[in-house]
């Protein structure tokens, strides 16, 4: 990975891979959900969308076109704390992509008539996920989880506030926080760093300015049982507690013992909850991390006539792991887990172009492939116990529930300290 500061301060990060055929090349903004206001949430997600919807020299189909006609990838997406636009093409076409989302990002119209168009298909995405209960249920943890702050929110944002918005609040929002001390250019690929360094340059160079402070307070978590009644056949369950945050020491532990716990077929909750006892279709353990917080939970989606005891599942196997860790052979097959999803997660340019910038972002500096492998396998069993009291053995757990619970009584009593 090398590293090259513009003089307005937009950063450029590269790979060179001379294997690859392709190169990808990303424009990230280190603004997400998280930094917005109340008022503006969602904001970012749907200036996203806005920036694919013509420029000065192109139309929303041309730059589709353009991408397409070379066989390229080209997108975007919004997380809480970042933005990424970025095309995927042949080494031969990396001008091409380079100047397409240039373009976007710096000459974007943000037309009224694409506005009001836009405004409709995301309404139309708020809705898909309320209607998808085993994804709405996570975005109705955060909230529970997390009251009254932006890290709890949708990234969506909500139907009213999206209703609102009007082209002033984006120019304005985009003035304020797209400044270039906040934008990463990454490019992994068949690449030449410093011809990559002026290219970004000739591009982005005119950018100007810095973007004020950002609130970056911690969330503090609050665990309750929440109920959110609707007809559904099933109840979709997520239960949680503190986690942790990007840079921890501890999270090689964290992810050791989340893929044993809950990260496929193997894990301790499929084989009990669904191998063993027949009691959920899907049951899994996920680890959520931000710059200075995170949570660590466990989905299941069940009948409300084993809602009890699926619970109850799991918060042995939650207390056992903080007990007792894992076996040898689950610390084996877990490190081997681990480092090969990693290692086959980065066969393509784009998933190391992703790389690089979040190593950037939330690092400062390259993490290296084989410093996180050489972590994984010095992790041990004491570390895992240890980590695992700390996040998972320690008071109660902050729940979920969205479903039918058909008259069955459930609140905080089913959770124990």
């Amino acid at each position: 990975m090398e590293l090259t500061r513009l003089p307005n301060g937009v950063r450029v990060v590269t790979e060179a891979l001379a294997d690859l055929r392709s190169v990808t090349l990303g424009v990230w903004v280190e603004n997400g959900s998280r930094y917005e206001r109340p008022p503006q949430a969602g904001i970012s997600h749907f200036l996203e969308h806005l920036f694919f919807k013509g420029t000065a020299r192109r139309t929303a189909a041309q730059i589709a076109e353009e991408i397409d006609a070379v066989g390229g990838v080209l997108n975007a997406f919004t997380g809480k704390e970042y933005t990424c636009f970025y095309a995927k093409v042949l080494r031969e076409h990396l001008p091409l992509a380079l100047d397409v989302l240039a373009d976007l990002f710096t000459g974007s119209r943000f037309a009224e008539e694409e506005i009001e168009r836009e405004r409709s298909v995301i309404l139309q995405e708020i809705s898909q996920v309320e209607d998808t209960p085993d994804d709405w249920v996570h975005d109705l943890f955060g909230l529970d989880f997390w009251p009254g702050h932006p890290l709890a929110r949708p990234i969506a944002g909500t139907a009213d506030t999206v209703r609102h918005f009007g082209r002033s609040d984006f120019l304005g929002f985009l003035a304020e926080r797209y400044r270039p001390d906040r934008v990463l250019v990454a490019a992994a690929g068949r690449l030449e760093h410093q011809a990559m360094v002026e290219a970004v340059d000739a591009a982005f160079g005119r950018l100007q300015g810095t973007t004020p402070p950002l609130d970056g307070t911690a969330p503090a978590p609050r665990r309750v049982v929440a109920v959110h009644e609707k007809p559904l056949e099933q109840l979709h369950v997520c239960l949680g507690a503190p986690g942790i945050p990007q840079t921890d020491p501890e999270r090689y532990a964290a992810h050791l013992m989340n893929l044993a716990l809950g990260g496929g077929m193997s894990s301790r909750l499929f084989q009990e909850v669904r191998e063993k006892r027949g009691k959920a279709y899907s049951v899994y353990s996920f680890l959520s991390s931000y710059r200075d917080a995170g949570y660590v939970g466990v989905y299941v989606g069940t009948s409300a006539a084993w809602l009890r005891e699926v619970v109850e599942l799991i918060q042995i196997e939650l207390r056992r792991m903080a007990r007792e860790g894992l076996t040898p052979a689950e610390l084996t097959r877990s490190k081997n887990q681990m480092k090969g999803n990693m290692l086959l997660g980065l066969e393509t340019s784009d998933s190391r172009m992703s790389r690089i910038a979040k190593n950037e972002i939330y690092h400062r500096r390259d993490v290296s492939v084989d410093e996180i492998a050489a972590a994984i396998d010095a992790v041990d069993n004491d570390d895992v116990v240890h980590v695992s009291d700390r996040l998972v053995g320690r008071g109660a757990l902050g729940c979920t529930v969205l479903g039918d619970l058909r008259g069955q009584p459930f609140d905080d009593g089913v959770l124990g300290a």
